[in-house]
């Protein structure tokens, strides 16, 4: 086993960073762009944060700039949902907050959409961490200062 294949994917350096301080809703807008261009670089985006942080209403921010005409909810329950965005690309956005073992990632078959040229966008990626592929967006949402403000942290793995 080489060097680079035993360094996990939380150490794996990261390129291209840019923070944001949000203080509200309208300053995702922001946050969605920048992720929307750092989709060229890779098409899976993991969303780390705690319960409650605002990973959902960012990938709700992101699909409406994507143009996605319907409603974007967190697939809890469903694992992956399937969206369709202005130009009828498929955008699949995962959450894996409920599933207790890795291969449960591997019956809904993940690497069908990670390795496709589909978006997708993942909840709770801690829970398949090392099922990512290796060139992925992270994004790291904290909360600010305040109950309405975040930190969100975007980057491309090397």
């Amino acid at each position: 086993m080489d060097l680079e294949s035993q360094v996990t994917k939380s150490e794996k350096y990261f390129k291209m960073t840019k923070e944001y301080q949000i203080s509200s809703l309208e300053g995702l807008s922001q946050v969605s762009e920048c992720l929307i261009q750092m989709s060229r670089e890779a098409n899976v985006i993991a969303f780390y944060g705690a319960m409650g942080a605002g990973k959902t209403t960012l990938i709700k921010n992101l699909c409406h700039k994507l143009g996605v005409a319907d409603e974007v909810n967190s697939p809890t329950f469903a694992i992956v949902n399937e969206y369709l965005d202005q130009e009828q690309n498929s955008i699949y956005h995962f959450d894996f907050y409920r599933i207790k073992k890795i291969e449960e990632a591997y019956d809904i078959g993940y690497e069908n959409y990670f390795y496709s040229d589909s978006l997708c966008l993942i909840e709770w990626p801690e829970m398949i961490e090392p099922l990512l592929p290796d060139k992925y967006i992270r994004v790291d949402i904290s909360l600010g200062e305040t109950d309405d403000s975040r930190v969100i942290k975007c980057s491309v793995s090397e």
